[in-house]
């Protein structure tokens, strides 16, 4: 098996200005003219690199004064312990950047990944989405099958399907659903470090779970958002529902809305943890909420416990 973080035989692309070859058996060959700089990218220019920052995942994959090819949209199930989150980063391992390279080997051109979402170094996903566009069309069984072939065991496509044109991983979401676990006992099961938040002292479960309502419903969540360079058109958020379970040692958290703002899930998590240590209250949690600033809140919860559970779109 070949990992896509250290590309192997598969596909090659040519670093000349003549054209990008491949000869995977039984696959079209791509001879298209070449960046001066690099290989050819299918939706974004190797000279002209997707954006940072808010307008990172507002193409469709569309190349200007390109015929379009096949849009797929992907369902990625991955442990962040390794990455350096979703955004590709240069020298460094990511999640987009190993979806990436393992594209190229499949079509021999480079295709930009747009995920539903950029999750934080340490964060991990059971069913993060993901649309790229392709030069032309592989059955989607056998894409699934190529890409998982050379990807890491730590990064796994569930899920391939050739989508209509307009799709898009981020724009078309309609819900997200992240999970957030708690291991509340001193000793933390091996196979559980770097996916829980490891906390040995005791938790009055009952007193978080009475504070959960608090965040249930639209509202200005700018008191639970770190500011970024982007500032969001609104601060408002839609919450469906907010729900706290615990078996044993193991509490487990749910967080449904419309969107998520920038560490907003890590920052109610870590003040919620704060009234199971009776460190604070629920009326208390109300008076952050309303007060609409980040300077009289609590902190912030590890990444290590924060899984993006699931996406959901209109057409399911």
């Amino acid at each position: 098996m070949v990992d896509a973080r250290a590309p192997g035989s598969v596909a090659s692309a040519s670093t000349d200005t003549e054209k990008v070859t491949w000869a995977p058996t039984g696959r079209r060959q791509c001879s298209e003219p070449a960046k001066p700089n690099g290989a050819l990218w299918c939706g974004v220019s190797a000279a002209e690199p997707e954006p940072t920052g808010s307008s990172s995942d507002q193409s469709t994959g569309q190349s200007l004064g390109q015929t379009p090819g096949q849009l797929y949209r992907l369902t990625v199930r991955y442990d962040g312990r390794q990455y350096d989150g979703w955004q590709r980063h240069a020298g460094k391992p990511t999640v987009q950047g190993a979806l990436e390279s393992a594209i190229v080997e499949v079509f021999g051109v480079k295709c930009a990944v747009h995920g539903s979402g950029r999750t934080d170094r340490g964060v991990h996903a059971d069913a993060q989405v993901a649309h790229f566009e392709a030069p032309f069309e592989l059955p989607s069984e056998q894409l699934l099958a190529d890409l998982n072939g050379l990807l890491a065991q730590d990064v796994r496509v569930d899920a391939c399907e050739a989508m209509a044109p307009g799709f898009h991983a981020r724009h078309s979401a309609v819900r997200k659903t992240y999970r957030y676990e708690i291991w509340n006992a001193p000793q933390c099961p091996s196979q559980r470090v770097g996916r829980v938040w490891e906390i040995p002292g005791p938790l009055d479960v009952e007193a978080m779970q009475g504070a959960t309502s608090v965040f249930v419903g639209a509202h200005d969540f700018s008191s639970f958002a770190k500011k970024t360079n982007y500032q969001p058109r609104t601060m408002v958020r839609t919450m469906a529902a907010v729900t706290l379970a615990s078996d044993d040692s193991l509490i487990v958290m749910r967080f449904v809305a419309d969107g998520f703002l920038y560490k907003m899930v890590r920052n109610i998590v870590r003040a919620l943890v704060k009234v199971g240590e009776g460190r604070t209250d629920r009326a208390r949690l109300v008076e952050i909420l309303a007060a609409r600033d980040r300077k009289v809140a609590p902190g912030t919860a590890p990444a290590s416990g924060l899984f993006l559970e699931s996406v959901d779109y209109a057409d399911k």
